[in-house]
């Protein structure tokens, strides 16, 4: 019988997230493929995290006949539920490992190992020795030909690639079930959804840094294929979506493209997609979406402001809108084609503020812009960096949110004009990036905060996934999720609502809510605003409490005391 296992060591690229809580689209296009040759074969997933925590899963490796390696980042990224696999970490892993056939894939097999921001790729030469075949490709269709010429790597060919992006919608139904062997399913798994693969841009190049434009013409998925694809997820228990592996959502079945740069953004393709997916999926928990190019937005704002209702419409709220601003220096503009100006850039963010930025029924905005900055290219110089800052501060200024703002140094990949440029941009303005960093999160992210997230804010189903020493660490499920931590050491794995009581730079702080008062530990009662050390040593011996007067009773600020009772309950 075949036998096939999938080592999912993650990947992070410019349109796509594999890393936990998320599952990319490769695993299951690969379960797929394997099941559309032999429905009886056995098809095993597991992710390097698994085989980190228990070598005994190696066991599963060697009793395979095929083992595939997903893995490779091209995108440097902060992760709390999981890291990609680096190349260190295979011949620990693959080299007592002899009977299967090992096969790499992903943006490794493609550009390299992508190591951090800042350093190019690490070539995979170094852990060819490794692997019988390195597929630079589409996995599903290599190895769909692997397996009718009976595994013989050498007669098939590794860069072979779909014909279109039909040829996907049979392997993404039948691999869905592969999700069920994920650890995080089915509360903590998000599923990335592809509408589409190529960038509008490839024909003026697109930006400097991406790997997307080597793509060619954006290839659209029928609508149908993607509401087939995610109705089979939620039949198999998924509940959590993110259409995000796409260079631009609003560009989905855009008019115009492969002729235009920016292409007319369709709001009727968009409406019957979103609308399509309500329908075979209508309890889903999280529906989101990620890339946004602004200088469609832009441009376009009329459709654009037409398919921003009609995600909220169908969507969940907490959505983020992940625009690639990488810079509004003019200079660094020009000279690696980037798709927006400052003066574009603000346009869409109004626009998304304008239609998104009421509060959802989560406790989070609607639907917000994300600003990804990418620090590092060429012709950057001091100003670079003084013209990034004020443009923030003018976001600021003129009262509006944005729900994130990420600032990476550029990994330059190979094929595209960074890698020829390399890092020395970044070697020459570390201190100016660190400096930058700082001030942005300081005197930008931690304000912005504030205003979106008031103190007491309800958070509503914060999964709480890791403790740091006495604190426990949670996100609610979605597109760049915001980081919860609660002092005390709770229970992980569970769903809990939080009401903000403080505010890191990138992250908020909350306590359980309601909160039980007779239960809670210190380090969370010294989390309520005004209790210091004292006032908690003084609840601890009093209570249990009966009631709301005795807790009131027992402070010595009773109007601190009655402001208090909006965050707590009394237990009998």
């Amino acid at each position: 019988m075949l036998n096939v296992t999938i080592l999912d060591g993650y990947v992070d690229e410019p349109t796509c997230l594999g890393v936990p809580p998320y599952i990319s689209p490769y695993p299951r296009y690969i379960a797929g493929s394997v099941w559309d040759f032999d429905p009886k074969a056995v098809v095993s997933y597991l992710t390097i995290d698994q085989v980190r925590n228990d070598k005994k899963n190696l066991e599963v490796l060697s009793k395979s006949n095929v083992v595939v390696v997903i893995a490779g980042m091209s995108v440097p990224g902060r992760y709390l539920s999981g890291f990609p696999l680096s190349p260190n970490e295979l011949p620990i892993f693959l080299q007592d490992i002899s009977k299967p056939l090992k096969i790499l894939y992903g943006p490794a097999a493609r550009h390299g190992f992508g190591m951090s921001g800042g350093k190019k790729t690490r070539d995979t030469s170094m852990v060819a020795d490794f692997f019988d075949l390195i597929i630079k490709g589409d996995a599903e269709i290599v190895i769909d030909a692997l397996l009718k010429n009976r595994l013989k790597s050498d007669e098939v060919d590794p860069d072979k690639v779909r014909k279109d992006a039909s040829a996907i919608g049979d392997y993404s139904v039948k691999g869905a079930k592969i999700v069920q062997q994920h650890p995080f399913y089915p509360d903590h798994l998000i599923t990335e959804i592809e509408t589409y693969r190529g960038c509008p841009r490839y024909i003026t190049g697109g930006c400097s840094f991406c790997s997307e434009p080597s793509k060619g013409s954006p290839d659209f998925r029928p609508t149908g294929d993607v509401v087939d694809e995610i109705q089979a997820l939620y039949n198999n228990g998924i509940r959590h979506i993110r259409l995000g592996n796409q260079p631009c959502l609003f560009s989905y079945m855009a008019k115009g493209t492969g002729e235009l740069e920016f292409p007319r953004p369709n709001p009727d393709a968009i409406e019957k997609l979103f609308k399509g997916i309500r329908n075979v999926a209508p309890e889903l928990k999280t529906f989101h979406i990620d890339n946004a190019n602004p200088g469609v937005i832009a441009r376009y704002p009329t459709e654009s402001k037409k398919i921003a209702k009609t995600i909220i419409r169908y969507h969940t709220s907490g959505d983020v809108a992940a625009m690639g601003v990488e810079s509004v220096d003019p200079s660094v503009i020009k000279k690696n084609n980037l798709k927006a100006s400052e003066e574009e850039v603000l346009s869409a963010i109004k626009l998304l503020n304008q239609v998104g930025s009421q509060k959802g029924s989560n406790g989070m905005p609607e639907l917000l812009p994300g600003l990804n900055f990418v620090f590092g290219l060429d012709g950057e110089t001091r100003r670079t960096f003084d013209l990034d800052y004020m443009f923030l501060k003018k976001i600021m200024e003129c009262g509006l949110l944005v729900r994130r703002i990420n600032l990476r140094q550029v990994i330059p990949i190979p094929g595209t004009h960074m890698y020829n440029v390399g890092n020395r941009f970044v070697n020459r303005h570390k201190s100016l990036f660190k400096h930058f960093k700082n001030k942005v999160q300081r005197e930008i992210m931690q304000p912005m905060l504030k205003i979106m997230l008031p103190e007491g804010t309800l958070l509503r189903d914060v999964f709480l996934e890791k403790h740091d020493g006495k604190l426990t660490l949670g996100r609610q499920m979605g597109s760049y999720p915001l980081l919860v931590g609660i002092p005390g050491k709770l229970a992980l794995g569970v769903f809990s609502d939080v009401r903000i009581v403080d505010y890191g730079f990138r992250s908020v702080t909350g306590v359980p809510s309601p909160l039980d008062v007779n239960t809670a530990s210190r380090e969370t009662l010294e989390a309520l605003p005004g209790l210091g050390s004292k006032r908690v040593i003084r609840i601890l011996r009093s209570r249990p409490f009966k009631n709301q007067e005795e807790f009131v009773d027992c402070l010595d600020d009773i109007k601190l005391a009655r402001e208090l009772l909006d965050f707590i309950i009394i237990s009998e």
